[in-house]
């Protein structure tokens, strides 16, 4: 007879405490921008346009597509390479320690500037991806939770099960 593996829904509350590293933020932002952003279609464009550049080389109008592709890459680059490391070292709240416990109840969020008690419902909608836990507040808001930060399997897997029972979405990415 097969076994059966049952999961224990958990009540505890799962505390966290960390300081967010740069490539924290950057990984997380990049998942968000490749969630966001049609990037396939972004680069395919880019590559048809300097492809019909290439094509018309003799004529003048070639310049203006080689132009807008070049320009479309480095609109493209930059979001993933340069902003994001800019918007982490130019915010001050990313240096600050966090406190975060996630319960049944709400969120408990504590920084040395911040002392607060959140409701799930203030989440709309999660991406978890191989490094991070993003939770949106907004449409373009939200807190990162490094995975790095649990302190073991049990930890994030109790936290996994909170994040399921009360963000109504929740897109895995891998």
């Amino acid at each position: 007879m097969p076994s059966l593996e049952v999961k224990t829904v958990t009540n505890s509350p799962v505390s966290l405490s960390f300081r967010y590293s740069e490539i924290d933020y950057v990984r997380a932002l990049r998942a968000h921008y490749a969630d966001r952003l049609r990037l396939w279609l972004d680069i395919c464009a880019a590559v048809a346009v300097g492809a019909a550049g290439i094509y018309l080389w003799p004529s003048l109008s070639s310049k203006v597509f080689l132009g807008a592709s070049i320009a479309f890459a480095v609109i493209l680059l930059a979001a993933f390479f340069v902003i994001p490391p800019l918007i982490f070292r130019r915010e001050p709240k990313f240096r600050d320690k966090y406190s975060l416990t996630f319960s049944p109840e709400g969120i408990h969020f504590q920084t040395a500037h911040i002392d607060s008690h959140l409701a799930w419902d203030l989440y709309s909608r999660a991406l978890v991806d191989a490094h991070s836990y993003v939770l949106y507040y907004g449409s373009r808001t939200f807190t990162v939770i490094p995975k790095r930060v649990f302190q073991n399997n049990q930890q994030q897997e109790a936290f996994d099960q909170l994040l399921a029972t009360h963000v109504s979405k929740v897109v895995r990415k891998k």
